[in-house]
Protein backbone atom coordinates (compact mmCIF):
# COMPACT_ATOMS: atom_id res chain seq x y z
CA UNK A 1 0.00 0.00 0.00
CA UNK A 2 1.56 3.42 -1.28
CA UNK A 3 0.79 6.60 0.84
CA UNK A 4 2.01 10.21 -0.88
CA UNK A 5 2.98 12.86 1.70
CA UNK A 6 3.55 16.01 -0.34
CA UNK A 7 6.25 17.99 1.44
CA UNK A 8 5.08 21.08 3.21
CA UNK A 9 2.65 21.93 -0.06
CA UNK A 10 0.00 19.52 1.27
CA UNK A 11 -0.54 21.27 4.49
CA UNK A 12 -0.08 24.84 3.51
CA UNK A 13 -0.58 24.95 0.64
CA UNK A 14 -1.58 28.73 0.27
CA UNK A 15 2.22 29.00 1.40
CA UNK A 16 3.56 27.17 -1.28
CA UNK A 17 5.07 28.73 -4.91
CA UNK A 18 7.26 31.71 -3.80
CA UNK A 19 10.50 28.69 -4.64
CA UNK A 20 9.23 26.92 -7.78
CA UNK A 21 11.90 28.57 -10.35
CA UNK A 22 14.60 27.15 -8.20
CA UNK A 23 15.13 23.62 -8.32
CA UNK A 24 14.89 21.08 -4.99
CA UNK A 25 17.53 18.93 -3.99
CA UNK A 26 17.78 16.54 -1.31
CA UNK A 27 20.78 15.45 0.55
CA UNK A 28 19.47 12.93 2.86
CA UNK A 29 16.52 10.86 4.30
CA UNK A 30 16.50 9.72 8.28
CA UNK A 31 14.19 7.45 9.56
CA UNK A 32 13.68 7.25 13.40
CA UNK A 33 11.60 4.32 15.22
CA UNK A 34 11.27 1.87 12.56
CA UNK A 35 9.65 -0.67 13.95
CA UNK A 36 6.26 -2.58 13.02
CA UNK A 37 2.89 -1.04 14.47
CA UNK A 38 5.18 1.94 15.90
CA UNK A 39 4.61 5.70 14.93
CA UNK A 40 7.83 6.43 12.87
CA UNK A 41 9.49 9.63 11.68
CA UNK A 42 11.18 10.61 8.73
CA UNK A 43 13.36 13.57 7.74
CA UNK A 44 14.07 15.01 4.78
CA UNK A 45 17.26 17.32 4.30
CA UNK A 46 17.95 19.66 1.46
CA UNK A 47 16.54 22.90 0.13
CA UNK A 48 13.56 24.17 -1.54
CA UNK A 49 11.68 21.49 -0.08
CA UNK A 50 8.80 24.07 -0.44
CA UNK A 51 8.71 23.38 -4.28
CA UNK A 52 5.04 23.33 -5.88
CA UNK A 53 4.56 19.47 -6.64
CA UNK A 54 7.18 18.18 -4.82
CA UNK A 55 6.49 15.05 -2.51
CA UNK A 56 7.49 11.96 -0.47
CA UNK A 57 6.25 8.21 -1.09
CA UNK A 58 6.30 6.55 2.13
CA UNK A 59 5.16 3.00 1.00
CA UNK A 60 3.60 0.74 3.90
CA UNK A 61 3.21 3.41 6.40
CA UNK A 62 -0.38 5.11 7.40
CA UNK A 63 -1.47 8.01 9.02
CA UNK A 64 1.29 10.24 7.83
CA UNK A 65 0.98 13.61 9.03
CA UNK A 66 3.63 16.39 8.96
CA UNK A 67 5.74 16.98 12.13
CA UNK A 68 7.97 19.67 11.52
CA UNK A 69 8.49 21.88 8.30
CA UNK A 70 10.75 24.45 6.80
CA UNK A 71 12.35 24.77 2.77
CA UNK A 72 15.34 22.89 4.07
CA UNK A 73 13.94 20.36 6.70
CA UNK A 74 10.74 18.68 7.09
CA UNK A 75 9.76 15.68 9.38
CA UNK A 76 6.33 13.28 8.76
CA UNK A 77 5.34 10.59 10.75
CA UNK A 78 3.11 7.37 10.40
CA UNK A 79 2.85 3.83 11.71
CA UNK A 80 4.81 0.99 9.87
CA UNK A 81 2.25 -1.44 8.81
CA UNK A 82 4.62 -4.35 7.64
CA UNK A 83 8.48 -5.45 7.84
CA UNK A 84 11.60 -5.86 5.47
CA UNK A 85 12.44 -3.07 3.20
CA UNK A 86 10.80 0.17 3.20
CA UNK A 87 12.14 2.01 0.11
CA UNK A 88 11.25 6.00 0.84
CA UNK A 89 10.91 8.54 -2.21
CA UNK A 90 11.18 11.84 -3.13
CA UNK A 91 9.41 12.52 -5.83
CA UNK A 92 9.17 15.98 -8.33
CA UNK A 93 6.26 17.32 -10.06
CA UNK A 94 6.32 14.94 -13.03
CA UNK A 95 6.27 12.28 -11.00
CA UNK A 96 10.01 11.93 -10.89
CA UNK A 97 12.25 10.45 -8.16
CA UNK A 98 15.06 12.91 -7.24
CA UNK A 99 16.09 11.13 -3.50
CA UNK A 100 15.35 7.72 -2.61
CA UNK A 101 16.73 5.80 0.36
CA UNK A 102 15.83 2.21 1.63
CA UNK A 103 15.38 1.47 5.54
CA UNK A 104 14.56 -1.78 7.20
CA UNK A 105 11.63 -3.13 9.43
CA UNK A 106 12.91 -5.76 11.80
CA UNK A 107 10.12 -7.92 12.82
CA UNK A 108 8.78 -7.43 16.04
CA UNK A 109 10.63 -9.56 18.98
CA UNK A 110 9.21 -10.23 22.40
CA UNK A 111 10.93 -11.75 25.43
CA UNK A 112 9.02 -13.76 27.29
CA UNK A 113 10.73 -13.44 31.12
CA UNK A 114 9.71 -16.51 33.17
CA UNK A 115 11.11 -17.89 36.46
CA UNK A 116 13.59 -20.50 34.38
CA UNK A 117 14.74 -17.95 32.01
CA UNK A 118 13.86 -15.78 29.20
CA UNK A 119 12.37 -17.01 25.57
CA UNK A 120 12.65 -14.40 22.59
CA UNK A 121 10.19 -14.83 19.60
CA UNK A 122 10.11 -12.93 16.18
CA UNK A 123 6.68 -12.91 15.38
CA UNK A 124 5.54 -13.25 11.59
CA UNK A 125 2.86 -10.18 10.69
CA UNK A 126 3.55 -11.02 7.13
CA UNK A 127 1.99 -14.47 7.38
CA UNK A 128 -0.48 -13.58 10.68
CA UNK A 129 -1.19 -10.10 11.18
CA UNK A 130 -3.90 -10.65 13.76
CA UNK A 131 -2.09 -12.70 15.68
CA UNK A 132 0.75 -10.89 16.14
CA UNK A 133 -0.89 -7.98 16.28
CA UNK A 134 -2.90 -9.54 19.19
CA UNK A 135 -0.05 -11.20 21.09
CA UNK A 136 1.24 -7.22 20.99
CA UNK A 137 -1.59 -5.31 22.49
CA UNK A 138 -1.48 -8.23 25.17
CA UNK A 139 2.30 -7.27 25.27
CA UNK A 140 1.69 -3.68 25.66
CA UNK A 141 -1.05 -3.76 27.73
CA UNK A 142 1.04 -6.12 30.64
CA UNK A 143 -0.81 -8.82 30.45
CA UNK A 144 0.75 -11.70 30.51
CA UNK A 145 3.07 -10.25 33.76
CA UNK A 146 2.75 -12.74 36.53
CA UNK A 147 0.95 -15.41 34.36
CA UNK A 148 1.95 -18.98 34.57
CA UNK A 149 2.41 -21.57 32.05
CA UNK A 150 -0.57 -23.91 33.00
CA UNK A 151 0.13 -26.87 30.39
CA UNK A 152 2.72 -28.89 30.12
CA UNK A 153 3.06 -31.65 27.98
CA UNK A 154 6.93 -33.13 27.16
CA UNK A 155 8.03 -33.53 23.86
CA UNK A 156 4.56 -31.66 22.44
CA UNK A 157 3.98 -28.38 23.88
CA UNK A 158 4.26 -25.98 26.69
CA UNK A 159 1.19 -23.54 27.03
CA UNK A 160 0.34 -20.45 28.73
CA UNK A 161 -1.01 -16.84 28.43
CA UNK A 162 -3.87 -17.42 30.43
CA UNK A 163 -3.73 -18.01 34.12
CA UNK A 164 -1.97 -17.00 37.24
CA UNK A 165 -1.20 -19.11 40.22
CA UNK A 166 -3.64 -21.52 41.07
CA UNK A 167 -5.37 -21.42 37.50
CA UNK A 168 -6.88 -18.51 38.35
CA UNK A 169 -8.29 -16.83 35.17
CA UNK A 170 -6.26 -13.36 34.17
CA UNK A 171 -8.61 -10.50 33.64
CA UNK A 172 -8.50 -8.14 30.67
CA UNK A 173 -8.77 -10.83 27.84
CA UNK A 174 -9.30 -9.12 24.80
CA UNK A 175 -12.15 -10.59 21.55
CA UNK A 176 -11.01 -13.74 20.25
CA UNK A 177 -9.55 -13.39 16.58
CA UNK A 178 -10.05 -15.18 13.55
CA UNK A 179 -7.95 -18.15 12.73
CA UNK A 180 -5.19 -17.87 10.94
CA UNK A 181 -3.37 -21.18 10.62
CA UNK A 182 -3.56 -21.32 6.33
CA UNK A 183 -0.85 -18.90 6.47
CA UNK A 184 1.96 -20.46 5.01
CA UNK A 185 3.53 -21.61 8.47
CA UNK A 186 3.80 -24.73 9.89
CA UNK A 187 4.40 -25.94 13.60
CA UNK A 188 8.11 -26.80 13.66
CA UNK A 189 9.88 -27.18 16.79
CA UNK A 190 10.64 -23.56 18.69
CA UNK A 191 7.45 -21.86 17.03
CA UNK A 192 4.97 -20.37 18.89
CA UNK A 193 1.12 -20.26 17.92
CA UNK A 194 -2.20 -19.54 18.85
CA UNK A 195 -4.17 -22.26 21.49
CA UNK A 196 -7.66 -21.78 20.98
CA UNK A 197 -10.63 -24.20 21.94
CA UNK A 198 -12.59 -26.29 19.40
CA UNK A 199 -14.48 -23.31 18.21
CA UNK A 200 -11.52 -22.36 15.48
CA UNK A 201 -11.93 -18.39 16.22
CA UNK A 202 -11.74 -18.37 19.69
CA UNK A 203 -8.26 -17.88 20.38
CA UNK A 204 -7.56 -15.18 22.58
CA UNK A 205 -4.30 -14.63 25.21
CA UNK A 206 -3.04 -18.02 24.86
CA UNK A 207 -0.36 -19.28 23.16
CA UNK A 208 1.81 -22.56 22.97
CA UNK A 209 6.01 -23.39 21.89
CA UNK A 210 6.12 -26.51 19.77
CA UNK A 211 8.70 -28.71 21.68
CA UNK A 212 8.81 -30.68 18.69
CA UNK A 213 7.74 -30.82 15.19
CA UNK A 214 3.84 -31.24 15.54
CA UNK A 215 2.80 -31.38 11.88
CA UNK A 216 -0.49 -33.20 12.60
CA UNK A 217 -1.59 -29.76 14.20
CA UNK A 218 -0.90 -27.61 10.39
CA UNK A 219 -3.61 -26.37 8.68
CA UNK A 220 -5.35 -29.18 6.57
CA UNK A 221 -8.61 -28.17 5.34
CA UNK A 222 -11.42 -26.49 6.37
CA UNK A 223 -12.65 -29.35 8.65
CA UNK A 224 -9.08 -29.65 9.79
CA UNK A 225 -8.45 -25.79 10.11
CA UNK A 226 -5.02 -26.65 12.44
CA UNK A 227 -3.61 -23.87 14.64
CA UNK A 228 -2.18 -20.34 13.63
CA UNK A 229 1.33 -20.17 13.79
CA UNK A 230 2.99 -16.95 14.11
CA UNK A 231 6.69 -16.97 15.04
CA UNK A 232 9.47 -19.09 15.94
CA UNK A 233 12.16 -18.77 19.08
CA UNK A 234 15.18 -17.01 18.33
CA UNK A 235 17.07 -17.51 21.76
CA UNK A 236 15.87 -19.45 24.86
CA UNK A 237 15.11 -22.65 23.04
CA UNK A 238 17.02 -24.30 26.13
CA UNK A 239 14.56 -22.79 28.36
CA UNK A 240 12.04 -23.94 26.58
CA UNK A 241 13.14 -26.99 26.28
CA UNK A 242 13.53 -27.23 30.64
CA UNK A 243 10.42 -25.90 31.01
CA UNK A 244 8.78 -28.88 28.76
CA UNK A 245 10.70 -31.43 31.08
CA UNK A 246 9.35 -30.11 34.67
CA UNK A 247 7.17 -32.47 36.36
CA UNK A 248 3.11 -32.22 36.20
CA UNK A 249 0.47 -33.75 37.57
CA UNK A 250 -3.35 -33.34 37.16
CA UNK A 251 -5.26 -30.68 39.42
CA UNK A 252 -9.14 -31.06 40.00
CA UNK A 253 -9.18 -33.21 37.22
CA UNK A 254 -7.14 -31.25 34.74
CA UNK A 255 -3.70 -32.72 33.50
CA UNK A 256 -0.57 -31.79 32.93
CA UNK A 257 -0.31 -28.73 34.87
CA UNK A 258 3.61 -28.31 36.77
CA UNK A 259 4.08 -29.66 39.94
CA UNK A 260 5.67 -26.10 40.79
CA UNK A 261 4.60 -23.08 38.98
CA UNK A 262 6.70 -21.77 36.14
CA UNK A 263 5.78 -18.18 35.76
CA UNK A 264 6.02 -15.73 33.32
CA UNK A 265 7.45 -12.84 34.78
CA UNK A 266 6.89 -9.99 32.23
CA UNK A 267 6.58 -9.31 28.36
CA UNK A 268 8.66 -7.28 27.09
CA UNK A 269 8.66 -5.74 23.27
CA UNK A 270 12.15 -5.55 22.22
CA UNK A 271 12.00 -4.16 18.26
Amino acid sequence: MKQTFALLCLAFLTACGGAGSTSTTVTDIQGKNLNYGVRAEFAFFGSYLDNKGISANVPNCAGQSPAFISPVHQVLTCTVTAIGDLNVQVLDGAGAVIFSKTFTVPAPQVALVTSMGSIVVDLDPAAAPLSVNNLLKYVQDGFYSNTIFHRVIAGFVIQGGGFTAGLAAQPGGLAPIPLESNNGLTNLRGTIAMARTSDPNSATSQFYFNLADNHFLDYQDANNPGYAVFGRVVQGLDVMDAIGAVPTNAVNGVPDIPVSDVVVRTALRLQ
